[in-house]
């Protein structure tokens, strides 16, 4: 039976904490909502931090960084590579090593968030991020989409190119036709192949009544199992409103291009925190 720990022993392998350390990037999307909603100087929580994907971009932002994230190997490793920033061992749903109203951001990029079960788990991790932010605070994370089932073609002209150099030179006659061909072989496999991604997901998730319901989880064969979280946009937002939440903005991961409720394999989410009454309880 998968449990809770069985994700963390996932993360914390050698095989998973290798891949995460070898990440250093920062998708389109994520840059656009951390340029327009992380304010430079501000305090900000990077929360599931991995190996550190994320870190160099928000630190240089920060006038305080923490990385934080439940598996201590991958504490041990965003340690070593960066000796001069503050990171901290802490499960997203006991946050009890800060103080209420400690930061003005938290960011849990890259799905962390679903990978956090039972519900309770999930629902927990909510009321310790709010109660960690300032009010007004900013909450950017990501989630799959359950409802994603179509799978879009795509190609890498820029490799089609390189391959026709390689093999008759840019300067020769057969430069073009070569690479029309190529792009011509390469836009029908990407089409296929796209074709039955979608009826993979198709014959997966349709049946489920995670996809009907908008919510539920999947056991992701990927990363050693884990259990994996889907939630569709409308239910994001009306789980995180119960727990102090307004929602500022939805964006697919696709970014820049035209997100779709039935393409897209995730959504990046701004939230603010609500100042909360009545000696601070948040409901949920």
């Amino acid at each position: 039976m998968l449990t809770q720990d069985s994700n963390l022993e996932a993360y914390n392998s050698p095989e998973l904490t290798s891949h995460y350390s070898s990440l250093n990037y920062l998708t389109p999307c994520e840059r656009l909502l951390f340029d327009q909603y992380l304010t430079p100087g501000s305090s900000i929580l990077d929360l599931g931090v991995g190996g550190g994907r994320t870190t160099s971009y928000l630190s240089s932002v920060a006038g305080r960084y923490v990385g934080a994230d439940y598996a201590p190997e991958m504490i041990n490793i965003c340690q070593k590579k960066f000796p001069d920033l503050e990171f901290e061992t802490a499960d997203a749903a006991d946050l009890s090593i800060f103080a209420k109203s400690t930061f003005d951001a938290v960011v849990m990029a890259f799905n962390g968030i679903d990978c956090i079960f039972p519900d309770e788990a999930r629902y927990q991790a909510f009321r310790e991020i709010h109660r960690v932010l300032k009010p007004k605070g900013v909450l950017i994370f990501s989630s799959h989409n359950v409802r994603s089932i179509f799978v879009r073609p795509s190609w890498n002209p820029l490799r089609l190119a390189g391959l026709a150099k390689k093999i008759v030179g840019s300067e020769s006659v057969f430069y073009r036709p070569l690479l029309w061909g190529l792009t011509g072989v390469r836009v029908g496999l990407a089409f296929l192949q796209s074709i039955v991604k979608s009826l993979a997901r198709v014959v997966r998730r349709i049946p489920t009544r995670a996809f009907w319901i908008g919510q539920g989880y999947f056991t992701d064969a990927t990363h050693g199992g884990m259990k994996v979280h889907f939630s569709a946009p409308e239910n994001v937002e009306r789980e995180l409103n119960r727990f102090g939440f307004s929602l500022q903005r939805v964006l697919g991961d696709d970014y820049p291009q035209v997100s779709r409720l039935y393409v897209t394999d995730w959504f990046y989410y701004v939230f603010s925190s609500a100042e909360t009454t009545g000696g601070g309880k948040v409901c949920g």
